[in-house]
């Protein structure tokens, strides 16, 4: 079961210098993409890799009776896509715009001589995709065994991880990103009704505060639970 698969460890933006990160804009084509808009369906799979500029984008795919089941949201400055001597494990999947978005598209030869002139960029990508691997085995376990609540308390502490807005005069951390129950729904394998009535349950105990596409997390919860200093 590979719920999570960690691209989102791998971020551009903290494994360059800003002299690399200059190079690597000049290997790319940069696209902006309207928000709710597949860059990859399993039929129109191209060998490249994307890099994000701006934005954010879900990967997922689709079970047998064709429900959803994301597996990871990505923000800027991570990577994913294929090329035939290197793979992110997105082939196959649907990978779609969450919000607008500016995506660079990488020149697959440049890409190939650069990596081989920059070395450490190889081995920060394979330290992540690394810790990625070792990371799967836990987040499975939490996804597969845990009872709902739980579930979707471990999506949302993985996502404010990532994409969270702490205000300090505020007992709440927000997740800056739109959220409604159907996607939350997917990210931990439940029906949407059966998350709506969990995030109900949640929100009248004081552990999130439920808006309109929005989610935010008790300070206690962050800190207990994944020793966020707050």
């Amino acid at each position: 079961m590979d719920r999570i698969q960690y691209l989102s460890q791998f971020n551009l933006m903290h494994s360059l210098s800003e002299s690399d990160l200059i190079e690597m804009d000049k290997l790319t084509v940069i696209t902006t993409v309207p928000k709710h808009t597949f860059i990859q369906t399993p039929d129109t799979f191209i060998e490249t890799l994307y890099f994000i500029k701006k934005g954010k984008v879900r990967l997922y795919r689709l079970s047998e009776e064709g429900k959803q089941f994301t597996l990871d949201i990505l923000g800027e400055g991570n990577i994913f896509g294929e090329m035939e001597e290197f793979s992110l494990g997105t082939r196959g999947l649907f990978i779609e715009t969450i919000v607008e978005s500016d995506i660079c598209m990488m020149d697959k030869e440049r890409f190939r001589t650069y990596v081989i002139q920059h070395p450490q960029f190889m081995m920060n990508m394979l330290k992540a995709i690394s810790e990625r691997l070792s990371n799967m085995s836990s987040l499975a376990q939490n996804l597969a065994l845990g009872k709902l609540h739980d579930k979707i308390i471990h999506a949302l502490i993985e996502l404010f991880s990532r994409f969270g807005v702490w205000d300090e005069s505020c007992e709440f951390g927000k997740i800056d990103m739109p959220l409604s129950h159907a996607e939350i729904a997917h990210l931990v394998g439940a029906s949407r009704e059966a998350v709506s009535i969990a995030l109900k349950e949640l929100a009248d105990s004081g552990v999130l505060q439920v808006g309109f596409r929005s989610i935010a997390l008790h300070r206690d919860v962050l800190t207990e639970q994944n020793g966020f200093h707050l």
